[in-house]
């Protein structure tokens, strides 16, 4: 388990035009409900947070979501702080996404420098493209599992799992983003943290 003290870990969630709103919120929630104490009282400061979680985007513009919600992101591409761990979602902005030369080159320097990469849904049509899950197991929304098949022919596509741990993580569509962070947390933070985690959130664990 990490110690209390200890520095906390940044975690980058990407965020852009269509991105498919629990993509990015669930592993948010995940991520910055962690407490390396149980319990509701803990939640109420950050001081055994393990991790500290930020939204990226190319600038600090309004971004609109799948289904009309704005958010307004934490950091542009420019000053964004170093991150630890990456986590690209998906919606159907990951589309314009796959000829944006400015986005890929961002998440491909992150990723070099980062301790864990991640994706959610259709993101891993972004780490395919960047050439990331190549000779991996990898999967995506059911509904891209063919497509990402096509992009890269190495890719071994899991098409019957939530979650997929293979250096990289990848998760099936939407909601599967929270089993991606909680597997993340188990990693990181150790079973009982994860579990803890879940149980606080009210969310029943799927470790397929």
């Amino acid at each position: 388990m990490t110690p209390v003290n200890s520095p906390k870990r940044t975690v980058g969630i990407l965020i852009f035009p269509e991105v498919e709103v629990l993509d990015f919120a669930g592993p948010f929630e995940v991520f910055s409900r962690t407490r390396l104490v149980p319990g509701v009282a803990s939640r109420r400061t950050d001081d055994s947070a393990p991790f500290q979680v930020f939204t990226v985007a190319k600038t600090t513009d309004t971004i609109t979501a799948v289904g009309g919600l704005r958010v307004l992101p934490d950091y542009g591409f420019a000053d964004a702080p170093k991150i630890d761990l990456l986590v690209v979602p998906g919606g159907f902005g990951t589309r314009p996404l796959l000829e944006d030369t400015d986005t890929l080159q961002w998440i491909q320097a992150v990723s070099q420098q980062a301790e864990q990469v991640t994706s959610v849904c259709t993101g891993a049509l972004i780490l395919a493209k960047l050439g990331l899950l190549a000779n991996k197991r990898a999967t995506t929304h059911w509904g891209a599992l063919g497509f990402l098949a096509q992009m890269d022919p190495s890719i071994a596509v899991q098409r019957d799992q939530r979650v997929v741990a293979d250096g990289i993580f990848t998760s099936a569509g939407v909601a599967a983003g929270i089993d991606m962070s909680l597997a993340v947390v188990e990693l990181l933070c150790g079973q009982a943290v994860a579990d803890e985690t879940a149980h606080y959130i009210e969310f029943p664990r799927d470790r397929c």
